[in-house]
């Protein structure tokens, strides 16, 4: 798992993604880091065509493997 001061702008990276709709469903999405342009300087994920702020508490893996093993880990 990437530690937060470890990513930068541009990155592809992989987070562990809970439907909202249906929070028993969570699948591995691929996700870009880009500073959000409503707010200058944070630092957000890009899901989905929504920029979401990185959080302290957010899983996020630098491959697709590493985040299906984590997966596998805790949500089987």
């Amino acid at each position: 798992m990437l530690d937060v001061n470890q990513l930068h702008e541009g990155q592809q990276v992989y987070v562990i993604y809970r439907n909202p709709h249906t929070p028993t469903v969570s699948a591995i999405q691929e996700a870009t880091i880009a500073f959000d342009p409503m707010n200058p300087g944070q630092m957000s994920l890009v899901l989905f065509d929504y920029y979401h702020p990185i959080e302290e508490d957010d899983a996020i893996f630098s491959s697709y493997e590493e985040a299906e093993a984590s997966f596998d880990e805790y949500m089987m």
